[in-house]
């Protein structure tokens, strides 16, 4: 038995917990570059403003009655792992899907619908994150749930009223659960996406439960093993299995649209080893070692008046290593011939390729297969935690000098639990 629990509107309810103005007022949270819309609140959405447009494609009457935020990532990444500490006392298995969302094992658990709303009152109280949880007998119907759960909320009238802000699909008769599926369109349900819910609209299937109830051999020829695992889920087969660990990754990217285009090659060297330096925090973060080192620049290509060039560049490191200065000293190598002259550049990007962990490595007999200096990136990673990012660096990033090429962020909040500096003050 399963449980997802997710953050109501995440990034504006954040945004909120320390912000009380903002309460009640529609509310949008901008992507990076202040560019569009990724986080809206309901009011936002009642005044029709959609996920991903473009804030500029606002009509100004209704942009003048929002309230506005840059993506304070810092903020919501940290608000993300206090829910999940919470989740991780009341519950004995938890898989964090995403920043928002985590599937429980309720297995054991009697009074599974008291256990979820005292979960979900905890989780708004200790936190100020509202949220809502679905429950069912596999990934998918809990999935069902949480949808359901919220649309209770939203819409008064539009399901029973018990299913508001906790829906545990697993309790109800499979009448009442047929009414659900069939009251739910294909293309809301987990992974099903457009393209596919395009197709199955062509052979009839508009609803969850026309998914459930279609012949299985079809689905299977037609569309493959995923959406033939949704399809039994559906039908309370469990197909998916919580992954508390998260699996090793492959490769590793870190990369930004620049606040403006950047003409200056030391400008974008220095944005490189920036993004180097992420890149190599994260992979030993995840205790893996890199072999391969791949780096992009584009020019932007919503300006198609202006020159254009897109390189890109890929090479292999003699020994695996989790060593940033190793990394470094090879990146410079790369960008000798890798940027033009006269070319005003918008985005560029660092990739770590071909990851493993520095056990499995293939040895070699005459040298190390693993190089670098693990204590030192060990003192500077456990540095830079305690203090804040930045506070140890390297030269070749241009270290604590706010770069040209940063990103615009003209309405970004304080960092609340992240910074002594951005406490929140209270007067009594």
């Amino acid at each position: 038995m399963f449980a997802l629990i997710d953050g109501n509107n995440f990034y504006a309810s954040c945004e909120r917990v320390f912000q009380p103005k903002l309460r009640g007022k529609p509310l949008v949270v901008l992507s990076n570059n202040d560019g569009c819309a990724i986080a809206r609140s309901d009011e936002a959405k009642a005044l029709g403003v959609k996920m991903g447009q473009p804030i500029h494609d606002v009509p100004p009457a209704i942009r003048r009655q929002l309230a506005i935020r840059s993506a304070n990532f810092t903020l919501y990444g940290d608000m993300s792992a206090r829910v999940s500490a919470i989740l991780r006392e009341a519950a004995p298995r938890i898989e964090v899907y995403s920043i928002d969302e985590s599937f429980l094992d309720l297995t054991g658990i009697g009074e599974r619908e008291a256990f979820a709303r005292e979960l979900r009152d905890r989780v708004h109280r200790w936190t100020g994150i509202p949220n809502c949880v679905g429950i069912g007998a596999t990934k998918t119907l809990a999935k069902l749930g949480n949808h359901v759960a919220k649309d209770a909320v939203r819409k008064p009238g539009s399901y029973p009223a018990q299913l508001g802000g906790v829906a545990d699909l697993a309790a109800l008769s499979p009448q009442a659960l047929a009414k659900v599926l069939a009251a739910t369109p294909v293309g809301e349900l987990w992974g099903v996406g457009s393209r596919w819910s395009a197709r199955l609209r062509e052979l009839g299937i508009e609803t969850a439960l026309q998914l459930r109830d279609a012949p299985r051999d079809l689905v299977l020829q037609r569309f493959g093993v995923v959406l033939a695992r949704t399809q039994r889920e559906l039908a309370g087969d469990p197909c998916l299995v919580l992954d508390e660990v998260e699996p090793d990754r492959q490769q590793i990217m870190v990369s930004r649209s620049f606040g403006q285009r950047v003409e200056d090659h030391q400008l974008i060297s220095e944005a490189f080893a920036t993004f180097a330096v992420r890149a190599c925090e994260k992979l030993r973060a995840r205790g893996l070692v890199t072999s391969a080192i791949g780096i992009f620049a584009n020019t932007d290509h919503f300006r198609a008046e202006l020159r254009q060039h897109h390189p890109q560049r890929t090479t292999n490191l003699p020994r695996a290593t989790s060593d940033t200065r190793v990394v470094l000293d090879t990146l410079r190598r790369m960008q000798r011939g890798f940027l033009k002259d006269g070319f005003a550049y918008k985005k560029a990007g660092v990739w770590l390729m071909d990851l493993g962990r520095p056990e499995q490595i293939q040895p070699d007999f005459f040298a190390p297969s693993v190089i670098g200096n693990d204590k030192l990136m060990s003192a500077m990673d456990a540095i830079n935690r305690r203090y804040g990012r930045g506070t140890v660096g390297l030269g070749a990033t241009g270290w604590r000098v706010r770069p040209q090429w940063a990103m615009r962020q003209a309405k970004l909040s304080p960092h609340f639990t992240t910074s002594l500096r951005d406490l929140p003050r209270v007067r009594c």
